[in-house]
């Protein structure tokens, strides 16, 4: 991969996010519906079973875990997120201060992705006692995301279109990623994505800084029918937990995933459901439904055992996933798919390291930084560090042996003597054959100087 200097990066990197940065290539599809009764919305919810959340949550539920979810903003007054938003900022510039606003070309997707986040249902309109309630402490009705008892910072942030306060993304996503680590979160999950493989380097400071901070971040890998046939920036950043999204028969979808090398593991991502701003619902599909269905086990795993480091956490999440495709991990896959029951429940063996590489890792290699300390976003560009590399050098020639030049003079001196009896051979052959013709005939037609030879043999 090769990058320019980072002003250069800067300016092409503005004018190439800006435009495919979009919560849209994730969201394969959406289908406005009226509200419905539980039945009819929790039936629908295959994945909590299908992935093994509900067995999951005989362990887990997300109890005194914060996620962000930095997208278009969160509607905390929908039914099913009563109580569930805790607290918000808006990066856009364009929103209300605590992210609650939705902003951007696809201002529903923010509370999408927070109710199968972290949705706790709601009693219906009669308060009647269910006959079949969800779990403990969940309304009956509505969406139950995968970690119902999670918190959410929402972290609005402008993407899709022109965003009326003038702020990039290069701006507003280490904006929010940096926000959301100073203020809690455990968890960080980033539903949106871009066409491209590479991010500005205005972007390493705030995910070195989450990276640092002990913060398991999780994207989605993008979506073919979006655009994205290979996973793009933030999902190829080292260190995060790439989503890539199936269908119905637990096999990559075609029109909701994309492919790359980064991916993670796959989650469901067609027929998904989710909330909309104002208390109703929508059918939807894409990566961006798989990315919270992940990000809601990992917050699983981080309420169960709040002291597990990060990168053990992405570790347990792809140990434990159930391997598809080509056998070990390929770029349709991942490591697998999901299995939120083994990630709760199996016995996983320690990592030395975080499976899917490191931030600090990969800017001292690519950027040549160095990364011991975090450092604040930057506000202007930065020159690189001097190189690290040591200077190459040329191993000096050496003179040949004298041994060598003596088998170098023998060598054409016998090739010279050689020559010379060849010459002479021959010319003592045309001699005979002048002096016998019929030698001569014998020769030419035969060919075979062999029976020359054997009439002088006794």
């Amino acid at each position: 991969m090769v990058f320019t200097p980072a002003s250069a990066l800067r300016r092409a990197g503005s004018a190439v996010l800006a435009l495919v940065l979009l919560a849209c290539c994730l969201c394969a599809g959406l289908v406005s519906a009226p509200a419905a009764h539980a039945d009819e919305w929790r039936d629908k919810q295959y994945w909590l079973s299908d992935s093994g959340i509900t067995k999951a949550w005989e362990v887990s539920k997300g109890a005194g875990v914060k996620v962000a979810v930095i997208d278009s903003g969160v509607d905390a007054g929908h039914p099913d997120l009563k109580g569930a938003v805790v607290g918000g900022y808006d990066a856009s510039g364009a929103g209300q201060p605590d992210g609650q606003k939705s902003v951007g070309s696809k201002p529903e997707h923010g509370t999408l992705v927070a109710t199968m986040l972290a949705g706790r249902g709601h009693q219906p309109a009669d308060a009647k006692p269910s006959a079949s309630p969800g779990p403990a402490g969940q309304g009956p009705d509505g969406i139950v995301g995968v970690a119902p008892e999670a918190e959410i910072l929402s972290v609005s942030t402008w993407l899709g279109s022109t965003n009326p306060s003038g702020k990039s993304d290069q701006d507003q996503i280490p904006e929010a990623v940096r926000w959301a680590v100073d203020n809690g979160a455990k968890v960080i999950n980033i539903s949106l994505g871009s066409t491209t493989p590479q991010w500005p380097q205005s972007w390493d400071a705030a995910f070195l800084y989450a990276e640092q901070k002990d913060v398991v971040i999780v994207a989605a890998a993008g979506n073919r029918v979006g655009g994205n046939i290979q996973v793009g920036a933030p999902a190829t950043i080292p260190g995060v937990l790439t989503v890539a999204g199936l269908d119905r028969k637990n096999t990559a979808s075609v029109d909701a995933s994309s492919q790359g090398i980064s991916i993670g593991v796959a989650a469901p991502a067609e027929d998904l459901l989710g909330g909309l701003p104002g208390g109703s619902y929508a059918e939807w599909a894409g990566t961006s439904g798989s990315t919270p269905i992940v990000s809601g086990v990992a917050a699983l795993i981080r309420s169960k055992w709040p002291t597990m480091s990060a990168e053990q956490v992405i570790n347990r999440i792809v140990s434990t996933a159930k391997d598809a495709g080509v056998p070990g991990k390929d770029p349709l896959y991942g490591y697998g798919i999901l299995n939120a029951e083994a990630a709760l429940k199996d016995d996983v063996p320690e990592a030395t390291a975080n499976p899917l590489g490191s931030m600090a890792e990969w800017i001292r290699v690519h950027r040549r930084g160095n990364p011991a300390t975090p450092s604040p976003l930057p506000t202007a560009d930065v020159p690189s560090a001097v190189p690290t590399l040591p200077e190459a050098t040329v191993p000096a020639a050496k003179a040949p042996s004298q041994r060598d030049s003596a088998i170098s003079a023998a060598v054409v001196i016998g090739f010279a003597v050689l020559f010379i009896a060849i010459i002479a051979a021959a010319a003592v052959q045309l001699t005979r054959a002048a002096r016998n013709p019929a030698l001569a005939r014998d020769e030419a037609e035969t060919g075979a100087v062999d029976k020359v030879e054997a009439r002088r043999l006794p």
